[in-house]
């Protein structure tokens, strides 16, 4: 599933929980202004990362991870090697506290679960294969998610 997709599923996921169970008052009345100022900062974290592998000019398909050309390293990838991942899953937290939903925030932590096991472990087997001691040398600087 197309990482982008999965976060599409979550979120309707998200949304239908809070339909079903009671409402919190997350941050109480700056609820909707944080829910922004996340889903904001997920939104550039990802796009970074999406233009980092332009810059380097590699694949920044998820699904194609055998058309990789360069090991990205630099710029958002010296904090976090997943830096899509993670705009992805601070857009999902965002949009639980705009949905006022405790509850659905819970999903977030499926997300992640899910993008390890499915996603980001199958990426990593790869770049190991194909990039060797570099990316071992990588993966024990920077963290997968941050």
């Amino acid at each position: 599933i197309p990482p982008v997709v999965l976060m599409g599923v979550f979120a309707i996921g998200m949304w239908l929980l809070s339909m079903q169970l009671p409402k919190q008052a997350l941050f109480a009345n700056g609820s909707t202004l944080a829910a922004v100022i996340i889903t904001l900062l997920g939104v550039s974290i990802a796009i970074s990362g999406v233009l980092a592998f332009r810059k380097a000019r590699t694949t920044a398909n998820p699904m194609e991870p055998q058309d990789a050309s360069t090991l990205v390293n630099s710029g958002v990838y010296r904090v976090t090697r997943n830096p899509m991942y993670l705009g992805f899953l601070l857009m999902l937290v965002g949009f639980g506290l705009f949905l006022q939903s405790a509850y659905s925030l819970v999903l977030c932590v499926g997300f992640i679960l899910y993008m390890n096991r499915f996603q980001i472990e199958p990426e990593e087997r790869f770049l190991e294969a194909k990039f060797h001691n570099e990316f071992v040398l990588y993966k024990g600087k920077v963290r997968r998610w941050i």
